[in-house]
């Protein structure tokens, strides 16, 4: 491979987006960086780290922090999008003008749509068209830890399997695995509703439910992910690995998730708006908007998805919320 074939440009830089480009880069790829805010990549190249997101996390040599986009989809064919779902539209769009010809384009973004309800390869597919290969990547990743270096797992999905082994070759170093896979909407509904369920498990810790009660949540939870993503196209066996119950099982057990935090502030009597001031982007409470609404639409059974929309956006305490879930009747399990 070219050393202009190595290089790749990562679009947004905050804290999962630096942290793919110092992986991406620690692997011997050449990597450009852009991110919307130019003093924030000036800072960056000057300090040769991501202050604001990942300080104490020092660039490789072959990372450059850019502020020319336009720079940036000329000099690389191949792109990597994270930013959050709500600006994976606008991000497109904003790039599509300047693809190359031969461009690839994959990301980490996770979500759905909250205006539409499609999934990131749906929308990709609406901007870019259906000819450009595309990739998702998702598993069970905290940023900071993979920009330290320590172990981790990961799936890239892409219906195009040359791109998809091409970004897990180009990720690989020994201690950060990259599996492949084609079934993009498998990996994108678990990346997606994980979110959700780590707000219910925060809400159950905040309240001191107990380790009986998260397990059973996490349970449950992997099987409202399954229901819906069947029906929306994924596989089964895709939810029984690192997209699925991987992820699920990192954001609702460990304080790094955004979305844990928010549920444990839900549980402490904060409010969704004070929470968020207090935390930052909660990528689930989107979600759960979407979720719920794309699981009524396609009749899909959520009462997990259910119960955190009704704390989220109808008032409903967070206690009850909670003593709803654990007290209904008996059922047939499977």
């Amino acid at each position: 491979m070219s050393s202009g074939a190595r290089q790749i440009g990562v679009i947004g830089a905050g804290s999962w987006g630096t942290a793919l480009a110092i992986q991406l880069a620690r692997c011997g790829s050449r990597v450009l960086l852009w991110g919307r805010d130019p003093r924030q990549i000036a800072h960056m190249a000057g300090e040769r780290e991501n202050a604001r997101y990942l300080p104490g996390c020092p660039f490789p040599d072959g990372l450059t922090p850019e502020g020319d986009l336009d720079g940036l989809l000329r000099d690389c064919r191949d792109l990597l999008v994270a930013v959050p779902s709500d600006a994976f539209r606008e991000t497109l769009v904003r790039v599509r003008r300047g693809l190359r010809p031969d461009t690839r384009v994959a990301w980490g973004t996770k979500g759905l749509e909250l205006s539409s309800g499609l999934l990131a390869h749906e929308v990709a597919g609406e901007v870019l068209g259906r000819d450009i290969p595309v990739a998702v990547l998702s598993g069970p990743t905290f940023a900071g830890e993979v920009a330290r270096g320590l172990p981790a797992a990961i799936t890239v999905a892409a219906t195009d399997r040359e791109f998809a082994f091409d970004l897990a070759q180009r990720l690989y170093d020994g201690r950060f695995r990259a599996y492949t896979s084609q079934d993009m909407p498998g990996v994108e509904v678990g990346g997606a509703v994980k979110n959700v369920m780590a707000i219910a498990a925060g809400i159950s810790d905040g309240l001191r439910f107990g380790a009986n009660a998260r397990a059973a949540l996490i349970t449950r939870g992997l099987a409202e992910i399954m229901r819906l993503g069947t029906a929306l196209g994924g596989e089964l066996k895709t939810f029984m690995g690192l997209a699925g119950l991987g992820d699920l099982v990192l954001t609702c057990t460990d304080d790094q998730s955004r979305n844990r935090r928010m549920g444990l502030a839900l549980a402490a009597g904060r409010g969704a708006d004070q929470a968020r001031a207090r935390i930052g982007l909660v990528e689930g409470v989107h979600a759960a908007r979407a979720v719920w609404e794309k699981a009524r639409s396609r009749g899909v059974e959520m009462p997990i998805t259910e119960h955190v929309y009704r704390v989220l956006y109808e008032g409903m305490a967070p206690r009850e919320a909670v003593e709803s879930l654990t007290t209904g009747e008996p059922k047939q399990e499977l």
